[in-house]
C-alpha cells in the first residue's frame, strides 16, 4: 500500500467525548471527514465544522480510511461488523484504524473478517483524554501491517503528538492495556497521599504543586490536579472505563501467567468507587472515595491551578501542527 498521493476520504466512527474532539481536529485540518454515530445529534454537531453526517456506518464504506472510537469490543464488531455495520455492503475502505481500547481476541477476529474483504486493520489506541486531544497531546500505540501504518501516519500526525508503531498484530492492545493499568494504579497513589498530606493540614493545592514541581510530577498528575484541588469530577474517564480496563488487564495476565497483585487490589477499588455512586464520574472521584475511608470531609479549594495543557503554558506546543509521528 503506498502513502496518499492526495487528501484522503476519511470516515469517523464515534463522535463521544474522545471521538468528536479528534473528528474536530481532522476537520481543521482540512480533511474531507464523514461522521457516523449512534446517537445522531452528537455527530451532528461536528457539521458546523464541515463533517458530512451519515445514518449507518455502512455509508462509510467508500472512505479511504475509518477512524474508529467507541467504548468496548461489542461496540466495534457491531459498528464494523454487524448488520448496518461498516462492511455490511459491498464497499469496503482500504484501512480501517480502530482507537478504542478493546481486548486482544477480539482485535484479531476484527483483523480476520477484515482482511477477509482486502481491508487491512490498524489497532492504533490512544493514550490521553479529551482535554490532552485537544491539546495535540495525545499518543498511539500501533499495530498491523506496516505498509497500512505508512499510508496512514501523516493522519495521525495531525491527530496527536505521535505514534508508535508495535509490529504487526495486535499488540498495540497490550500497550493499551498496560498503560490503562498505570492510569488506575498512579490515580489511586496520587489519591491516598494527598488524602494523607491534607489530614497532616496541608492543602491539596499546595501538596499538589509541590508535587508537580518535583521529579515525581508528570503530565498526568498535573492535569488530574485541578480535579483534585476543586473536586471537579466531570468525566473524561469514567470508572466505569477505568474497571473495564483493570478487566482486561487481569485477564491477559493471567493468560500470561504473570501476577499483578497491585492491579487486582486497584481493580477492587474501583468497584467500590462504582458501587459508592461514582461509575460515571470522572475516576479522579477516587480522591472523594480515599478521603472517606480516612474519615476526611473534602471541600473545594476554589483554586486556580494549572494543567499543564494550556497554549499560555510553558514549553507547550500543539504536536498535531506539522508534527511527526514515531516511525
Amino acid at each position: 500500500m503506498a502513502e496518499y498521493r492526495d487528501a484522503p476520504r476519511l470516515g469517523w466512527i464515534g463522535a463521544g467525548r474522545m471521538g468528536s474532539v479528534l473528528a474536530r481536529r481532522l476537520l481543521a485540518a482540512g480533511h474531507d471527514v464523514s461522521v457516523y454515530n449512534r446517537t445522531r445529534s452528537r455527530a451532528d454537531a461536528l457539521a458546523d465544522g464541515g463533517a458530512r453526517v451519515v445514518a449507518a456506518p455502512s455509508d462509510l464504506a467508500p472512505a479511504d480510511i475509518v477512524f474508529v472510537s467507541v467504548s468496548s469490543s461489542q461496540d466495534v464488531i457491531d459498528v464494523l461488523l454487524g448488520p448496518a455495520g461498516l462492511l455490511s455492503g459491498t464497499a469496503a475502505p482500504a484501512v480501517v484504524v480502530d482507537c478504542s481500547t478493546i481486548s486482544r481476541d477480539a482485535s484479531a477476529h476484527i483483523r480476520r473478517e477484515l482482511a477477509s474483504r482486502g481491508t487491512q486493520f490498524l489497532a492504533a489506541p490512544i493514550m490521553g483524554n479529551p482535554r490532552v486531544a485537544q491539546a495535540g497531546r495525545v499518543t498511539f500505540a500501533v499495530s498491523g501491517p506496516r505498509a497500512a501504518f505508512s499510508a496512514v501516519a501523516p493522519v495521525l500526525d495531525q491527530l496527536g503528538a505521535g505514534a508508535t508503531y508495535i509490529g504487526d498484530g495486535d499488540g498495540a492492545r497490550i500497550v493499551k492495556i498496560c498503560h490503562n493499568i498505570f492510569l488506575g494504579i498512579a490515580a489511586q497513589s496520587m489519591a491516598e497521599v494527598t488524602v494523607l498530606a491534607e489530614k497532616s493540614g496541608i492543602s491539596r493545592a499546595a501538596f499538589l504543586d509541590c508535587l508537580n514541581s518535583s521529579v515525581m510530577g508528570s503530565a498526568f498528575t498535573r492535569y488530574k490536579s485541578p480535579a483534585m484541588v476543586n473536586l471537579d469530577f466531570s468525566a473524561t474517564f469514567t470508572g466505569e472505563l477505568l474497571l473495564k480496563d483493570l478487566d482486561l488487564g487481569l485477564a491477559e495476565a493471567r493468560r500470561e501467567q504473570v501476577p499483578l497483585p497491585v492491579t487486582a487490589l486497584v481493580r477492587q477499588i474501583v468497584q467500590s468507587l462504582i458501587g459508592h455512586g461514582y461509575g460515571h464520574e470522572d475516576f479522579a472521584a477516587l480522591l472523594e472515595l480515599q478521603a472517606q475511608s480516612a474519615g476526611l470531609e473534602l471541600v473545594s479549594e476554589d483554586a486556580e491551578v494549572p494543567d499543564g495543557l494550556g497554549p499560555d503554558e510553558p514549553g507547550f506546543e500543539d504536536p498535531g501542527q506539522g508534527g511527526q509521528a514515531a516511525r
